[in-house]
């Protein structure tokens, strides 16, 4: 009986699937990223996103499921890491390039330019 409550996880480990699920999503997120320009505005979580998915990969061809599991998510968190830096970075840009035009038209205007 001590024999099969000790054998039985190992057992259960070993059936345990690959994580291709979390793969998949962590591969859609760094396109999601790059996408968004990532490379540019946040390369190292990009780079990050990337290191992981790729030991995640590893991990599944080692049949180190819970490692694959830990890096896949790891990955996707990186890549959405990345994605939600680049589009800040993107809307920043977008607000200086108004607020420069704004003063631009207040000079013409002969109006002061707001603090």
């Amino acid at each position: 009986m001590l024999v099969i409550a000790l054998t039985f996880p190992l057992f259960a480990a070993a059936r345990t699937p690959p994580p291709t699920h979390e793969i998949d999503a962590a591969q859609a997120a760094i396109l999601r990223a790059e996408s968004a320009d990532a490379d540019q505005y946040a390369p190292d979580a990009l780079l990050r996103a990337k290191n992981a998915l790729t030991q995640a990969q590893a991990a599944v061809a080692a049949r180190k499921t819970a490692d694959a599991l830990g890096l896949a998510q790891l990955s996707a968190a990186e890549a959405d890491y990345a994605h939600a830096r680049s589009r800040e970075a993107m809307q920043r840009s977008q607000v200086s390039k108004r607020r420069a035009e704004i003063n631009d038209l207040r000079k013409r205007l002969g109006m002061e330019t707001a603090p």
